[in-house]
């Protein structure tokens, strides 16, 4: 397949803007049909032939899991392969996607790059099936207790370093002696995750860090970090962010 017709059903339009911007760099990527509501899409299919569809869940009029079973019950139009769009929280939403017939799932925020390298593994492979892009994240609760954490420190969700430092964090609960090895292993574990460099994901965790700083409750913050805060920068470093995090995280959650 050379050229691969991609569809979006979303109802965030920035977001939406976002991706067609981003798709148009993308060679093999031709967007031809971008719609904010799932009845809009049923209507548009018969005159749409995709390969691929990415699907948000929450959606006015129709939302995904109506889109899913009017695929189901509409045997007579070809279905594309479907990306399914989730935030945290949707892991039931996600799972009943799933029995309807999903071929992906994409949990936000996201690499924009690793999304379109998941579109052009799924559109030339028909037998391409998995689940999601962090297969070691199966924990799901713990990724949600996580994510919960950094967002109460005002780091934007689409910031790189949110994303990072998620995974991080998520390591360091899950073992706790990785993050000794923050520069040599943990930096380059989740470079490869994102197809990225070390450098590039110590700098985005740290401008992050930063704008928790900058734009965040700063009692709470030196409150939350005051032991392990630097004293010129006054400011925690990754390492420092990364564990105090994920102590609380296996605080709450008694990990042994």
């Amino acid at each position: 397949m050379d050229s691969i017709k991609v569809g979006i059903a979303d109802d965030n339009v920035e977001f939406c803007q976002l991706l067609q911007n981003f798709f148009l760099t993308q060679k093999r990527i031709d967007l031809v049909l971008m719609v904010h509501n799932g009845l809009d899409l049923v209507n548009a299919i018969p005159n749409n032939h995709l390969h691929i569809l990415l699907l948000d869940m929450i959606m006015p009029q129709m939302d995904g899991l109506g889109v899913l079973q009017w695929f189901k019950e509409n045997p007579q139009h070809a279905k594309p392969k479907i990306i399914v769009f989730s935030a945290f929280g949707q892991e039931e939403v996600t799972k009943n996607a799933s029995k309807l017939g999903i071929d992906y799932y994409v949990l936000k925020p996201f690499d924009l790059n690793i999304l379109t390298q998941r579109i052009v593994e799924i559109a030339d492979k028909a037998e391409y099936k998995v689940i999601s892009h962090r297969k070691t994240f199966i924990n799901k609760p713990l990724e949600n207790d996580v994510t919960n954490a950094i967002i109460s420190l005002q780091i934007p969700p689409y910031f790189k370093g949110f994303t990072y430092l998620r995974d991080a964090i998520v390591l360091t609960v899950e073992d706790p002696k990785s993050i000794k090895d923050i520069t040599k292993n943990m930096y380059r574990t989740i470079a490869e995750r994102y197809n990225t460099t070390s450098n590039r994901v110590e700098r985005a965790m740290r401008f992050a860090i930063e704008t928790a700083w900058n734009k965040g409750n700063v009692e709470v913050l030196h409150k939350l970090f005051g032991y392990c805060v630097d004293d010129k920068k006054g400011k925690p470093t990754n390492a420092s962010f990364i564990a105090k995090i994920a102590d609380q995280i296996r605080l709450k959650k008694k990990v042994v």
